[in-house]
């Protein structure tokens, strides 16, 4: 069989190994494709096993003998499923890899703006303490955790740790989705102390936190984002860190992946970003790769897969 990696660096600068894939093939990766070279790189292609590389007609069309498309990924906002399952193309994503560690991420973002851990070494290592007069200089306001409310958005595997984490530091756990919660949505707005959103991105999702649902956000509020940029209205955001409703933010995706030149939050004040990295524990990437192995295996031996 001839299988194409087309994102390869998406997945491993080398720290991890995909040779397991040779056990099924030929196996022919690139770092990098841009999409008008896709089609051309696929086109003898049995099986594509991908990340953010799109699969449409456009790129698709010279794939004749395509049966299978593995993602290193969850979500499947880069797969024309239209397309796939007219021409009888199977689609599987890697579900629940990255639950820990997104979690981690996320209370390593909120740990950050409460506990100002960077500022400090920041100010440790440009010389004030050594300048400082007392043994403890306070130059930057932290907070305890203990006793605040956390709202989470959407509660699959990743809101469901997120809020065990959070019930280790004492805190009020408020959770909202469409198939579990204990609270509506608003009141979870308006209450929260801390939003974090770990929902997908879909037709509902999408810039669901705009200036309207910002404007109803708990003055002082912190939010987080570590699930899918979409779901976030940039130029809200950046209007609620400038007003003044939120104390600060942190995200991890954002609308255009990488940053661009003209993305509305380059400069925001209290603004922490970190560049899509939740998920990219090297751990976390060696299970990601042993289910696209497992996966494909499982379909090439006619077993039951979750297909999309």
């Amino acid at each position: 069989m001839n299988i194409v990696i087309p994102d390869l660096k998406t997945v491993t600068v080398g720290d991890i190994s995909v040779a397991c894939f040779d056990d099924f093939g030929t196996v022919t990766a690139y770092d990098l494709t841009a999409t008008e070279l896709v089609a051309e790189r696929v086109k003898n292609a049995d099986v594509i096993l991908c990340n953010k590389t799109l699969m449409c007609e456009e790129t698709l069309y010279s794939a004749k003998q395509l049966r299978y498309i593995g993602l290193f990924a969850t979500g499947y906002n880069n797969i024309d499923l239209n397309y796939t399952r007219k021409h009888g193309i199977t689609v599987c994503n890697a579900a629940d890899y990255s639950t820990n560690a997104v979690a981690q991420h996320t209370f390593a973002l909120i740990l950050e703006h409460f506990s100002m851990v960077s500022r400090y070494d920041s100010f440790v290592k440009d010389g004030g303490w050594r300048r400082s007069d007392v043994f403890s200089p306070i130059f930057f306001p932290t907070e305890e955790l203990a006793g605040k409310t956390i709202g989470i958005v959407g509660f699959g595997s990743i809101g469901s740790a997120v809020a065990k984490i959070a019930a280790a530091f004492e805190m009020k756990v408020l959770y909202y989705s469409r198939s579990k919660s204990n609270t509506d949505l608003e009141t979870l707005i308006r209450t929260s102390d801390i939003v974090t959103v770990h929902c997908p991105l879909n037709e509902q999702s999408k810039h669901m936190f705009n200036k309207e649902m910002f404007e109803k956000f708990k003055k002082g509020a912190f939010f987080v984002n570590t699930s899918r940029g979409g779901t976030v209205d940039e130029y809200a955001l950046r209007y609620a860190l400038d007003s003044g409703i939120l104390s600060g933010a942190a995200v991890d995706v954002l609308n255009n992946e990488p940053m661009s030149e003209s993305c509305p939050l380059i400069g925001a004040e209290n603004l922490i970003i970190t560049p899509h990295v939740a998920w990219a524990p090297a751990q976390t990437r060696e299970r990601l790769v042993g289910i696209v192995y497992n996966n494909l295996k499982n379909f090439l031996e006619g077993k039951e897969i979750q297909s999309l």
